[in-house]
């Protein structure tokens, strides 16, 4: 099996509060939007989000889960300097987010850093860190 994911897809307990965080809130156009199910982004090149109504992901699973509470997982937006991520976590707050860690100077590898969660509970992490390299393909380096 190739190391490569094309979807990440998290069960969401409100579907409509999602819609209207991420396209309406933050302005992302839905790659597909299927009322009352699921909605999907394009994240990045071969990468979709997918916000699945909690009540279809189960049933999707044959009732094996119930659960919609996402634990221990962050999704990771890192950009360009400390200012972007003071502007982008206001960005995210504007649109309906909770501050769950300001923006700060990490403990680790000089990162700066902020996280917020979205109306339903998935934890962002809003960064820059200075060591690593993301190229206009998507690909990450370090150092």
């Amino acid at each position: 099996m190739q190391p490569r994911i094309h979807f990440i897809t998290f069960a969401t307990a409100n579907l409509d509060v999602a819609r209207a965080f991420y396209r309406d809130g933050l302005g992302w156009e839905p790659l597909m939007d299927v009322l009352g199910e699921i909605i999907f982004f394009q994240v990045a090149p071969g990468l979709v989000l997918g916000l699945f109504d909690a009540e279809k992901f189960n049933e999707d699973l044959l009732g094996k889960t119930t659960a919609t509470d996402v634990s221990g997982v962050t999704l990771s937006h890192n950009v360009g300097s400390p200012a972007e991520v003071d502007s982008t976590v206001q960005t995210l707050i504007a649109a309906g987010a909770t501050m769950l860690k300001p923006p700060q100077q990490g403990a680790f590898g000089g990162i700066y850093h902020a996280y917020v969660s979205d109306p339903n509970g998935l934890i962002w992490e809003i960064a820059h860190n200075p060591g690593w390299n993301i190229d206009a393909d998507g690909t990450v380096s370090f150092g």
